[in-house]
C-alpha cells in the first residue's frame, strides 16, 4: 500500500506539472502569434462553431439514418429538407449576429479586467468563475425564457425556436436574432461582470454549448449527465418543453431543474413522468403474475 502510494504521489508530481507546461506553453504561442483582440473575437468565435457544429452535426446524422433508435425521446424525425433549412440558417446568424457581437462587446470584457496575457489562472479560479457563470446564467435564463414564453413575444420572436418540436443537437441555437441578442445575454453576463482570462472565457463557452446541444439532441442516453446529476436538466427535460407549444410548456431552465421546481413550472413533465413510473411498475407486477 505504501508503495502505491508513493507511486500516485510521484505520478503526480511528474504529469500536472507536465500539463500545465503543456498548455502555457501553447498559450504562448497564442499570444505570440495573434493580439489579444484577435483571439478575443475570432478566436472565441472560431471554438464556438468548431465545438458547437462538430458536437450537433452527429445527431443529424443518427436521424437520418436511425441509428441509436432506442435511445432517441421521440418517434418522430426531422425532413433532411428541415435540417439543411437549420445548418443554413444557423450559418447565417453566427455570421450576422453572433460575430458581430462578439466584436462589439470586446471593449467592454477589456474594460472589466478580461486578459489573455501569462500566467493562467489557477484551476481554483477557473472552476470558481465557472460555477458561478452557471448559476446566474440558469438564474437570468429561466426568466428571460418565461418572458419569451407570453404572448406576443412567443408569436413573434420565440416561435421561431419552435419550429422544431423534434429538437436535434442544431437547434439549440436556431432562434429569432433578437432571441439570441436576448438570451445570450445570460450566457455572458457572467464573464463580463468578473472580467476572466480569456482561457476560462473559452472553457466556459465550450461547456455551454456541449450543455446546450446535449439538451436540445433529442437522445436520452444511459451515460447523459441528467443520470448521474440530480439537479441537472438535460435532454429529456428540455424535450418536453419542445413537445408542449406556446405558453403553457414550463421547463424554462437551461441547465439545472431547480428554479422550474421552485416556481411550479415543471409540474406537467413531473406528472409525465411519475405516470410513466407507475405504468413500469404495473407492467413489471403483471409480468410477474402472469
Amino acid at each position: 500500500m505504501c508503495t502505491l502510494s508513493l507511486s500516485l504521489r510521484k505520478f503526480s508530481f511528474w504529469v500536472v506539472p507536465s500539463m500545465a507546461s503543456f498548455v502555457e506553453s501553447g498559450w504562448q504561442f497564442l499570444i505570440t502569434h495573434f493580439s489579444d483582440f484577435q483571439l478575443a473575437c475570432f478566436g472565441s468565435f472560431f471554438l464556438h462553431e468548431s465545438v458547437f457544429f462538430l458536437s450537433g452535426l452527429p445527431f443529424v446524422w443518427f436521424e437520418r439514418a436511425g441509428w441509436l433508435s432506442n435511445y432517441k425521446i421521440q418517434g418522430k424525425n426531422n425532413s433532411p429538407a428541415a435540417q439543411e433549412k437549420c445548418i443554413v440558417r444557423l450559418i447565417l446568424y453566427h455570421f450576422g449576429v453572433n460575430l458581430p457581437v462578439v466584436i462589439f462587446s470586446y471593449p467592454v470584457f477589456k474594460y472589466m479586467g478580461m486578459r489573455s496575457s501569462l500566467p493562467l489562472p489557477s484551476w481554483n479560479v477557473i472552476l470558481t468563475q465557472i460555477i458561478f457563470y452557471f448559476i446566474l446564467e440558469d438564474f437570468v435564463f429561466y426568466w428571460g425564457h418565461r418572458v419569451l414564453h407570453t404572448k406576443w413575444l412567443y408569436k413573434h420572436v420565440h416561435s421561431v425556436h419552435h419550429e422544431y418540436a423534434t429538437p436535434f443537437g442544431l437547434t439549440s441555437e436556431y432562434a429569432h436574432p433578437a432571441e439570441i441578442l436576448f438570451l445570450g445575454f445570460a450566457t455572458i453576463i457572467g464573464p463580463a461582470v468578473t472580467g476572466p482570462h480569456l482561457v476560462t472565457l473559452w472553457l466556459w463557452m465550450v461547456l455551454r454549448v456541449l450543455e446546450t446541444v446535449e439538451a436540445h439532441c433529442g437522445y436520452h442516453f444511459p451515460w447523459s449527465p441528467s443520470n448521474f446529476f440530480p439537479l441537472y436538466g438535460g435532454s429529456d427535460f428540455h424535450d418536453y418543453h419542445h413537445r408542449l407549444l406556446y405558453t403553457k410548456s414550463g421547463n424554462y431552465s437551461s441547465t439545472f431543474t431547480y428554479m422550474d421546481w421552485i416556481f411550479g413550472t415543471d409540474i406537467g413533465y413531473r406528472k409525465l413522468k411519475a405516470l410513466k413510473r407507475a405504468t413500469v411498475e404495473n407492467n413489471q407486477c403483471n409480468k410477474i403474475y402472469e
